[in-house]
């Protein structure tokens, strides 16, 4: 019975010991959820009511800045493009650049007071701009929140103010957030031009910026991206940072004070910098299929899709990379035709498959290809 015992000690002193280390990464985080996502391959790091419909406050000008990226990407809008304060754009609320009625400013300076002071005035005027009135413009925002994959979201402003009669049913999650912030920041790169500026001028330097957001001060690499306040919601806060070639966003919701949902934030960033890195897998230049009875003899490869694995840092010493194509393929060859893969392994187990399709097409050589290629080799064999 003794050592029955101190066998039981035993144990139960080894499970003191490891206890800890096992829950080191479910730390007991401030506000009501949370959520840490890797922005290259959208694996979620950690979270806690990821799920959980809360009012989101300005973090909503996410989606705002995203619909109005998309329009200046596809050319349907211009960064020199005037935008004209209305009535409604300049009786907002909140914070704001205190647009005057009629008032005009480029799209430039109206995305930079979004993303840096979160202007609702500037929100909603580029809202009616894009889409003739806000309303519109929120059913474009839900539209694309449902095109995300963003279940947990229904809009009502462009803004995040709760006011207005339907202002108790502006919601979304701490998993939305990350998806609509995933998509603003690989998608459209240049809004970084925006997110990351700490002080700046609108209207000719007669008014400051401020960045609500405090870590791009004041954290090592950070590149974003949206607060958000109102009694209704607590504070909230969308932050991105980029180090070693990995970005990582990370969401809080519903905290109690500002500083919480940085400190939050900032452990939350720290954890997945300290404990992941992305691999990369080197994709060979001279990745080239020969082509059968095709107008070019060959095509050459290109990777399709994400090449980025992520990994625990201390595993990335055992990732490894194999190719495979196709010896030979029959012209004609349609473009993202898939002729080979490229596959990173650990250890023998494949962690990740990467088509390696056709760069371009390539024609069937018709009859008068073949014929004057018959000429050519009977004229050669005269010599």
């Amino acid at each position: 019975m003794k050592r029955l015992g101190c066998l039981i000690l035993t144990i139960l002193m080894m499970l003191s010991v490891l206890t800890p280390a096992a829950q080191a990464q479910e730390i007991d985080y401030p506000g009501k959820s949370y959520l840490l996502m890797d922005a290259a391959t959208g694996t979620v790091l950690q979270s806690r009511n990821e799920h959980e419909q809360l009012a989101p406050a300005s973090v909503t000008k996410v989606m705002t800045l995203l619909l109005i990226m998309e329009a200046i990407d596809s050319g349907s809008l211009q960064w020199t493009d005037t935008v004209t304060a209305s009535e409604a754009a300049a009786a907002k609320g909140g914070s704001q650049v205190y647009l005057k009625v009629g008032e005009t400013m480029s799209v430039e300076d109206m995305v930079k007071s979004i993303a840096v002071s979160s202007a609702n005035d500037c929100a909603c005027a580029m809202a009616e701009h894009l889409a003739g009135s806000e309303s519109a413009f929120v059913e474009k925002m839900n539209a694309r929140a449902q095109e995300l994959g963003m279940n947990d979201t229904h809009f009502v402003n462009c803004t995040g103010l709760d006011d207005g009669p339907d202002a108790s049913s502006h919601r979304t999650s701490a998993n939305d957030i990350a998806l609509m912030s995933r998509e603003l920041l690989t998608v459209h790169p240049e809004i970084k031009r925006f997110t990351t500026i700490w002080m700046d001028s609108v209207r000719g330097g007669a008014f400051g910026l401020s960045n609500t957001n405090k870590l791009v001060r004041f954290y090592p690499g950070a590149t974003g991206l949206k607060t958000g306040f109102t009694s209704g919601a607590g504070f909230c806060l969308s932050a991105s940072a980029l180090r070693d070639g990995m970005e990582l966003i990370a969401v809080v919701m519903g905290c109690e004070t500002s500083a919480q949902r940085f400190s939050t934030c900032r452990q939350l960033l720290d954890y997945g910098f300290a404990t992941y890195a992305l691999y990369e897998a080197p994709v060979p230049e001279d990745a080239f299929v020969p082509v059968k009875l095709g107008k070019s003899d060959q095509v050459h490869l290109v990777p399709q899709g994400n090449t980025k694995l992520l990994v625990e840092k201390g595993n990335l010493s055992r990732l490894d990379t194999e190719i495979a194509i196709l010896p030979e393929v029959s012209a004609p060859v349609e473009q993202n035709t898939k002729l080979g893969e490229l596959c990173i392994k650990s250890e023998d187990e494949i962690q990740l498959r990467i088509p390696l399709v056709a760069e371009q097409a390539v024609e069937r050589k018709g009859f008068p290809d073949l014929f004057l290629e018959l000429l050519s080799m009977v004229s050669m064999a005269r010599m």
